[in-house]
Order: structure tokens, then sequence, then C-alpha cells
């Protein structure tokens, strides 16, 4: 074990990455959303950097893992395959599918968490805590050592929840999404307004409501390819604006950061240092911060496409058979939310391959959820723009919206259009519709099958 023993009365937690936590009492280790990649989620780099030692992580033994919820940045089967397959792992999800698949993996206990149904391993009781988006995730309430921790992991907390987390307290120490990420702007960038850095207003005053003795600045730390103009644009609030604001708001409360493989060691009056994690190794500096720029820069997905490589003559038939094909088929499958294609639209379709070169179709939409491919002319009401070899990872290898760099109406329309588009939702997209409106787990079962193919 790499962290120092722990007495009964204190709390070792260590930092993987992201929301990957070690806890370790009284000889008892758990950990919580393993991610041992960089990069993991494909192009989410590691800041402050690291690498995983991974003949280290596979000699480690946890008495359970528990994975707050199916995103790949949260549940990465790739990940997972580096554990010792008896580790009981227990696993938020509403889709029996994923659970199927880490059993696939070889893994003899995988159990299902339900909602504020405590979870008891050793010295540890673990309680999934309902998230807003219930659907999707979970929080962790974790007590230890007459210690109470509560893990937000990356979750928004609704009211009726708060008031359930306050009758849970006093609270020693909370882990909180510190960074919100501009997911949706940077796919219309030309479209969206600027904001400058700020918290939502809601955290605060639910921060002062939990009152912890600590607080951890938790998920996050990646950012895109060094090349990336997400870089720039993404992240808006810094580790220096989450403290700086928390601290004005809760005087009683010390902000603590946690880089990777740092341990902390928690008891009823103290945080004190504690033996890093030595299987996450830092890589150059460890006291980086996040810089917004705004939106200002964004270049044109022709550039951006330059920076992945060729697709084979196969993978091309693969994407040209998509568009051809499949896609005005599929997208009658899939309504828009909001009500600007319930009027026929011209939808507009870009594919840029290596060198930066564009392919295009136009496809008349139609209320009904017909899609043909359109020959004439015509008012575009809708554009997509997308690099070749994105989509093919999308279709192939499960890759998710944040690491596509989809660019969606970039460009003016008629008038008329214009006022509608005022209304419509951004990701009604035609494509980003007839991708992942009605997939789940396209990202793991790709990972499956290249491990079991192995």
């Amino acid at each position: 074990m790499s962290s120092a023993s722990t007495s009964s009365t204190s709390l070792t937690v260590s930092r993987i990455l992201h929301a990957g936590y070690v806890f370790e009492c009284d000889g008892a280790r758990i950990a919580f959303d393993t991610i041992f990649e960089n990069p993991f989620s494909r192009n989410c780099h590691a800041f402050p950097d690291v690498r995983f030692d991974e003949a280290a992580i596979r000699r480690q033994r946890f008495d359970a893992v528990f994975i707050s919820h199916f995103h790949d940045d949260h549940c990465s089967l790739e990940s997972l395959d580096l554990l010792d397959r008896a580790t009981p792992l227990y696993l938020y999800c509403l889709f029996d599918e994923l659970f199927d698949m880490i059993r696939q993996l070889g893994f003899t206990s995988v159990q299902a968490l339900r909602l504020n149904e405590p979870v008891a391993v050793g010295p540890f009781q673990v309680t999934p805590r309902e998230a807003m988006d219930a659907d999707v995730d979970s929080m962790f309430q974790v007590r230890a050592a007459g210690l109470n921790v509560l893990n937000v992991v990356d979750s928004w907390i609704d009211d009726g929840t708060l008031a359930q987390l306050v009758r849970e307290g006093p609270w020693d120490m909370v882990l909180w999404p510190f960074q919100t990420m501009r997911e949706i702007e940077v796919l219309a960038p030309s479209r969206a307004p600027p904001a400058p850095p700020a918290l939502p207003e809601e955290w605060l005053p639910q921060l002062r409501a939990l009152a912890p003795r600590y607080v951890v600045p938790s998920s996050c730390q990646f950012v895109q390819e060094p090349w990336s103009w997400y870089n720039r644009a993404f992240f808006p609030v810094s580790y220096a604006y989450f403290t700086r604001e928390v601290t004005a708001a809760l005087p009683g409360t010390q902000v603590v950061r946690l880089d990777p493989s740092v341990a902390v060691r928690l008891d009823g009056t103290s945080l004190r240092p504690a033996q890093p994690l030595d299987w996450v190794v830092p890589v150059g500096p460890q006291d980086v911060d996040y810089a917004c720029e705004g939106h200002a820069s964004a270049p044109p997905t022709a550039e951006i496409a330059q920076h992945f490589a060729a697709l084979t003559a196969a993978q091309l038939a693969r994407v040209v058979e998509y568009c051809t094909m499949e896609l005005p088929g599929k997208y009658g499958d899939v309504p828009a939310a909001s009500d600007y294609f319930d009027k026929p639209r011209i939808w507009q379709l870009s594919l840029y391959d290596h060198t930066g070169q564009a392919t295009r179709w136009r496809y008349r939409l139609e209320p009904d959820g017909t899609a043909t491919i359109e020959e004439g002319g015509g008012g575009l009401g809708w554009t997509t723009d997308i690099p070749a070899a994105k989509l093919y990872a999308a279709l192939e290898d499960g890759e998710s919206l944040t690491s596509m760099y989809l660019r969606i109406n970039d460009t003016v329309f008629d008038a008329a259009a214009e006022r509608a588009l005022a209304e419509a939702d951004i990701v009604d997209d035609p494509l980003i519709r007839c991708l992942f409106s009605d997939t789940f787990g396209a990202y793991q079962a790709a990972q499956l099958r290249r491990l079991l193919a192995r």
C-alpha cells in the first residue's frame, strides 16, 4: 500500500485524477471513479500532468470500488482492466448493458447501487445520494472514523437533496466539482454570448448550507490537446478564483487543493499531509491553473481537421455510407426537443478531411422526420461542420460529443431563419441527435471489443 496506515480515528483521502479518489481507514481501502489513463476520454489530458504506473496499479488491492455514473470519464473499461477481477465493484447506472460489459471483462462481483441505501465496507459506510439528473448521476456520502465526507463527483444538487444533505451533517469535508465547462458554447462559438468567469449562483448558498470544515475543488483536472482552442474557452473557473470566492463566502471553511497523487489525513480536529500515491506520478509543474480567454480565436473546422490522421479507404467508405444511407433513415427516429424543425429545413453537413478539404451533403428535413438528400439549392436553415476522422471515431469507437470538435451554425442565415434560431436548442443538431440520442455505452462497448480481442 502506498498510503500510510491510518488509525480508526482518521481517514486518508488521496486524489487519483478528475473524480478519482482512494479512501483509507483502519487498514481498509476503497476507491471512487477509478480512471488510470492520461489522456482519458480520448482527448482529456491531465492538468496538472501525470503518468500512471500500470504495473504498480495492477498490484493494488481495494476492498471495493464505487463508480458514480456511466460517463466514460468515470467508468472506463480500459482503467478497470488494471484491477484485480475479484474487486467488488459498485456502480450507479440504470442500464443493464454496462453491468454486462463489466462482467464480460471478468469481474466476479458487480453490484448496482441504490439511492439512499448504504453499503458497508469494513469501517466505511458509503451511501449513494440523488443528483439532480438521477437518470445519470449520483453522489456519495462516506462515513468512517466518525467523519462525514460528501463526494459530489460532478453532479448538480436540487433543493430536495440539499435539504437531505443538510440533515445528514455536519460535514467534515466536501469534494466539490469546482469547474464548470462550456460544453454547449464551444459547439457554436460564433453564437455564444460572452460569459465572464463566475460560479453558478446556486453554489455558494449550497456550500453555506453544508458548512463543511474543508472543501476540495474536485473533478475537472484536465485540458484538451495542446493545440486545442478549447483550452482557452472551455474552462471559465480557475482554482484561484474558486478559492477566493469560497473563502470569502465561507470564512470558517478551508479550501484544500488536491492534485493527482496528493493525499491528506483527516481527523476530528485537523488535516495533515499524508504519503502520496506512488502509482500516480506527477510530471512537470503541478502548480498550474486555468485561464479563459473566450471564443474570439476559435479556428475554422478546416484547420482543426488537419490535426487528425487521414482515414483509410475503408474508414472513409464507412463515413460516406453513414452520411448517404444510414443518417437519412435515422433522422426520423430522434425528434427535436424544440420546435425549430417543425418546419421544413435545409441542413448542410460538411466533413473535413486531414488536408482541410470539405465534402458536403445537403438534406431536406421535413417535420414528419423524413430526411432526403437535396441536390438543388434552397436557403440553408442549419449547418454542421465536423472533421471526418471524428465522425468515424463516433461511429466505430464510441467517441463522445465533447471531443469531436463539432461546429454548429457557424454562418449567417436569412433573416427568418435567424429569428427562428434564437429559440432553437443547439443540441437539436441533426447529427448530434442521430449519433447520440438513443445510444448507450458506445464508448465502453468499443473498449470491450478491443480488450477482448487481445
